[in-house]
């Protein structure tokens, strides 16, 4: 899939505020500082497209992308960003939630997993809620390029390992680097494949 044209469509505070579309919309979502302004960047091939930042926690609203005039990429606030307050985090996943849950346009949440340590309780609860409550979902692996081949190799058996002992098949898997450009070609061929189903 070639990105032709980008638009920002604006930043909204809950579900029921975004945009009255039929365009089927595909959200990316993980643990604060996982490195999702990153790989945003690097599927629509644009430049801070999504802010990169040192400082977890800066999106905290629902930031609509129009993508080719045909497709919504959406940008969701992390989670689990422990500088913010009590009653922001419970606003943030509530506003989440809300999001994942009704939103009837969603074809596929992409969820993000740092490669380079293990598997976080709070991803581990994440997902869990995501395969409970039926809403389809995929797992990125980033920053792979912050570890060697063999402790990159050990993390994700690892990782995998610890999801399998509630799952009995994982979902479909990315392994991403933003800096080398790695799995863009790949989320894309999905998101064509999903876009076509939908249409039909």
């Amino acid at each position: 899939m070639n990105i032709k044209t980008l638009e920002f469509v604006g930043s909204f505070p809950s579900e029921t505020a975004c945009p009255d579309s039929t365009f089927p919309e595909y959200a990316f979502i993980g643990r604060s500082n996982v490195g999702k302004s990153s790989l945003i960047n690097l599927i629509t091939d644009r430049k801070e497209i999504a802010k990169v930042s040192s400082t977890p926690g800066k999106t905290q609203l629902i930031n609509f992308f129009e993508v080719n005039e045909s497709w919504h990429l959406v940008d969701l606030p992390g989670y689990g960003y422990a500088k913010v307050s009590k009653k922001n985090r419970a606003k943030f996943s509530k506003m989440i939630d809300h999001y994942l849950l009704s939103r009837k346009q969603l074809q596929c949440a992409f969820v993000l997993i740092d490669a380079r340590i293990p598997l976080q309780e709070i991803d581990r609860e994440f997902i869990s809620k995501l395969g409970a409550s039926g809403v389809p979902f995929v797992l990125v692996f980033t920053k792979i390029d912050g570890v060697k081949l063999g402790k990159l190799t050990d993390n994700l058996r690892d990782i995998k390992e610890k999801l399998l002992e509630e799952w009995t098949e994982l979902p479909q898997t990315f392994i991403t680097s933003s800096t080398k450009r790695k799995g863009r070609e790949e989320i894309l061929e999905l998101i064509s494949k999903l876009n076509k189903a939908y249409m039909q």
